[in-house]
């Protein structure tokens, strides 16, 4: 059987990283993309028995294009929602074709930032209603399911399986971003919408949800880490290298009270990367069929992207020390 990581980097060298301009030109994902992932088993990475070197599998997918490797990971969040269900009427019907492929999942996870919730949930018979906006959706027209948050006037935080499909009740509208814009990023609005008890996949108090959250942080260090490892194989031998070397390191041996700082650090240095390479390729590199301008782009963007107040803060103390976030 192929090594999971030496398959993702076959995939990311020979398939994705020869597309990524044309990919980011044109602002969309072949399908063959997301299905060649599927077929490869790597859209089972979260679920049992688990992928081993899951970091260095999603380094190496955004090495090749960051786009098909936001659509992809944003579907793991529900193969673990559903594995680590409580209901087996909804492990049995979702969790092997999740982690085939064959269904695929995004989240709508707005509902979790502190402050009044963006998508609240009231009981009904049979269910709940989702009322709400959720910000940033990921994947739109290439997902069929959405694991959404909401809470509810108890302060829990309720994650359920919602069709990702547009109607009375649910509203998508289009974001136009700077990189990885064939990633389809949406805003999604629930009216009334109603989801079923069977589709719950997990309850939990929203005081506790800081805890859990700040856990599991570091795979979207992995994004950055990618930018920057492709930055530095375009520029050849150079001690960026050791320094990539040492953040990927650094990330790996944080804990939650160490990996804002790693988180910042990775972020920074993609960026440092990206511009190096844009120097060092001199005026051509901003033109739009140069990967450096490409990956410019998207270290700007993974640097507010999956963030949070102590990574923000982390990453102006690098960048500006004088500069206090708000």
């Amino acid at each position: 059987m192929t090594d999971p990581l030496e398959k993702a980097r076959q995939i990311a060298d020979d398939v994705l990283f020869p597309a990524a301009l044309e990919v980011d030109a044109t602002g969309v994902i072949p399908a063959g993309h997301l299905d060649l992932l599927a077929s490869a088993g790597l859209y089972g990475m979260a679920g049992p028995p688990g992928v081993p070197d899951a970091p260095m599998i999603v380094e190496s997918l955004a090495s090749g294009c960051l786009a098909t490797t936001f659509v992809w990971m944003q579907h793991h969040g529900a193969v673990r929602a559903v594995a680590d269900s409580a209901q087996p009427d909804l492990i049995e019907e979702w969790l092997d074709p999740l982690c085939r492929g064959e269904r695929r999942a995004g989240v709508a996870l707005g509902a979790l930032r502190p402050g009044p919730p963006s998508v609240r949930a009231t009981p009904v018979d049979g269910g709940y209603r989702l009322d709400g906006t959720c910000p940033w959706v990921t994947g739109w027209g290439m997902i069929d399911v959405l694991l959404t948050a909401a809470r509810d006037d108890a302060e829990t935080a309720i994650w359920s399986l919602v069709d990702a499909v547009p109607g009375p009740t649910l509203a998508a509208r289009p974001l136009d971003l700077v990189a990885a814009n064939a990633a389809t990023t949406v805003e999604v609005t629930f009216d009334g919408h109603f989801v079923p008890a069977e589709r719950v996949t997990t309850t939990l108090p929203f005081a506790e949800w800081g805890a859990r959250d700040a856990a599991g942080l570091r795979m979207n260090g992995s994004f950055a880490l990618g930018v920057a490892a492709r930055a530095t194989r375009l520029l050849g031998p150079t001690s960026l290298a050791a320094e990539l070397d040492a953040c990927r390191a650094a990330l790996d041996a944080a804990t939650p009270e160490t990996l804002p700082a790693a988180r910042a650090a990775a972020s920074a240095f993609a960026m440092r990367a990206a511009t190096t390479l844009t120097v060092a390729s001199g005026a051509r590199s901003v033109l739009r069929d140069h990967h450096a301008q490409r990956l410019v782009r998207e270290a700007m963007f993974l640097l507010v992207f999956g963030s949070r107040p102590p990574i923000k803060s982390a990453l102006l103390d690098l960048l500006s020390p004088e500069i206090h976030p708000s």
